[in-house]
């Protein structure tokens, strides 16, 4: 263990670092030499040694060292004398005839060293002398280090004082800009609420996740709508307004969503004739009106090429088979999944090509799209979730007018290689057909070859099961009628027409009915005012003879 008084020296050389205007330690004097005394010599090696001096013979005084006085505090005027030591009994009886006041805030107190004036701390410090503890003098440096502290002790309260002050007052002003912080963070976030509001009340800045790029932009090409006598229309908010809707409900209607729980068409199917069912999606009246005046006021206003037939006003099958009479060669094709191919880009690219701004393109071929979707229960709630991309529903009245124009490019490219190999050719819908007589029919092959890369670049797909060549010798048909020698209906139909009429003449056109027909009569007039259009004086006939049954 380290000895006490080697603790004491430390604590007194620290003390003196810290306050370096006290009186330094005085060194201890060493013991004087001795003094010689007569009689004394030097040893020296060889000599006889001295004579002792005799028995009783008087020895001469020596004179006592100069006694050196104690050392005196500079501060409180101690010396090192009053601290003489005292026993340990009489330490105890002096205690106990002490008064201290124990309730004294000096009591005990380790931030400062107590005076020597107090009866209490000069007998402890008699105590440690008398123990070796401490030494006199460095009873007297410890009290004058005690005393310097107390002097500097009010400083040190002052500078403590302003020290706090000053972090009270940092740590207020930091509050305070926290607070102004907080406050301007408050107000901005109100005014982007009340911006962004504003803003959802007057526009439209998002649709949905992967189709809502594009509507930050509003730059028409005026001048082409203008020519093609389209209205001009450059923000969501125009595109409400001719709709005559609010923004929000403008909103609802074109935004897309991968899972909702409201859709706006009614999905059902109906059978195909060549087997296997077709779904068909009707719009909900809003929607549905939305799509009808883009048909009218923008898709029927655009001209459409020469070679399309289908959804075409003065254009039919009738129109679409003409150019294919009396040929050697009839070739079929039918595009493969007609409406579900022209995606949503791509409509939307239509839109632009025709002048119209990003932003209302994206909002129109949004209102003209859908997914197909399959309805789901998840977690208690029914779903409507998307199977596929957004793409021209059957049974939007936009879809067919679309259709056309997506399929300009196609019907360009296809009537300039049947133009140049001495063909004709003609689209009805996704039903493409190509005739030709002499020659030029030796490149049937060769027009079937190109027909699938064409179609493949301008992203569609020949559907190959449903591609047929016909020739003379067998009934050529075109959208369903025939072409051989003129325009006609097929036999089966004429057929079945005439057993109907004969039968209801006796049994009535209701018995008659055997598939169930929900309109039977209606489905039966609308089949003669087909046939008269195909052949006017066949239908004609069977005409008279609808109209005179009994009713």
């Amino acid at each position: 263990m380290i000895p006490l008084g080697a603790i004491a020296g430390a604590l007194v050389v620290l003390l003196r670092q810290l306050f370096k205007g006290s009186k330094p330690q005085p060194r201890r004097s060493s013991p004087p030499p001795p003094v010689p005394r007569p009689g004394d010599r030097p040893y020296t090696p060889g000599a006889p040694p001295p004579i002792p001096p005799a028995a009783g013979a008087a020895r001469p005084a020596q004179p006592s060292p100069p006694r050196s006085a104690p050392p005196r505090s500079t501060t409180l005027n101690l010396d090192a004398g009053q601290f003489t030591p005292v026993s340990a009994e009489e330490a105890k009886k002096q205690a106990r005839g002490i008064k201290w006041n124990w309730a004294s805030v000096n009591y005990d107190r380790r931030d400062q060293i107590p005076a020597p004036t107090q009866p209490r701390t000069l007998l402890i410090d008699r105590a440690m002398v008398a123990q070796g503890l401490l030494t006199p003098e460095q009873l007297v440096e410890i009290h004058d280090v005690g005393a310097k502290m107390a002097e500097l002790r009010p400083d040190l309260a002052g500078i403590g004082n302003v020290a706090d002050h000053a972090v009270a007052a940092d740590q207020e002003e930091r509050r305070r800009r926290k607070e102004q912080k907080i406050a301007e963070s408050a107000e901005r976030q109100r005014k982007h609420a009340e911006a962004v509001a504003q803003r959802r009340a007057t526009d439209i800045i998002f649709l949905g996740r992967g189709v809502s790029g594009g509507l930050a932009d509003r730059r028409a090409n005026v001048e082409k709508l203008q020519q093609l006598n389209l209205p001009v229309l450059a923000t969501s908010g125009d595109v409400a307004k001719v709709l005559d809707l609010e923004i929000s409900r403008l909103r609802w209607l074109a935004f897309h969503s991968e899972a909702c729980a409201v859709t706006h068409y009614v999905r059902f199917t109906i059978p195909k004739k060549s087997g296997g069912t077709r779904e068909l999606a009707a719009p909900h009246r809003e929607m549905a009106r939305c799509q009808l005046w883009i048909k009218l006021n923008i898709l029927d206003r655009i001209p459409l090429h020469e070679a399309a037939h289908g959804f075409v006003a003065h254009r039919g099958t009738m129109s679409n088979a003409v150019p294919h009479v009396r040929r050697d060669v009839v070739v079929n094709a039918d595009l493969k999944n007609f409406f579900p191919t022209i995606t949503f880009p791509r409509v939307k690219g239509i839109f632009q090509e025709l002048g119209y701004s990003p932003a209302v393109a994206t909002i129109l071929a949004l209102l003209c799209t859908e997914c197909p979707r399959q309805r789901v229960t998840y977690a208690g709630r029914e779903l409507h979730v998307a199977t596929g991309p957004r793409a021209l529903p059957q049974g939007a009245c936009t879809s067919p007018a679309l259709s056309n124009l997506a399929a300009r490019g196609l019907d360009a490219r296809l009537t300039g290689l049947a133009r140049k190999l001495g063909w004709d050719y003609t689209r009805y819908a996704d039903d493409l057909t190509f005739s030709t007589s002499g020659a030029p029919a030796q490149k049937t092959a060769w027009i079937l070859a190109r027909l699938r890369h064409i179609a493949q670049e301008e992203n569609f797909t020949v559907n190959e099961t449903k591609t047929r060549v016909q020739r003379p010798s067998a009934q050529q048909t075109v959208t369903g009628i025939v072409v051989n020698k003129r325009p006609n209906v097929p036999r089966e139909t004429v057929r079945r027409l005439r057993a109907i009429l004969h039968r209801a003449k006796t049994e009535g056109l209701a018995a008659q009915n055997r598939e169930q027909h929900p309109h039977f009569a209606a489905w039966v007039g609308g089949m003669i005012a087909y046939m008269q259009m195909v052949n006017p004086e066949r239908g004609k006939k069977l005409k008279a003879e609808f109209d005179a049954l009994p009713k």
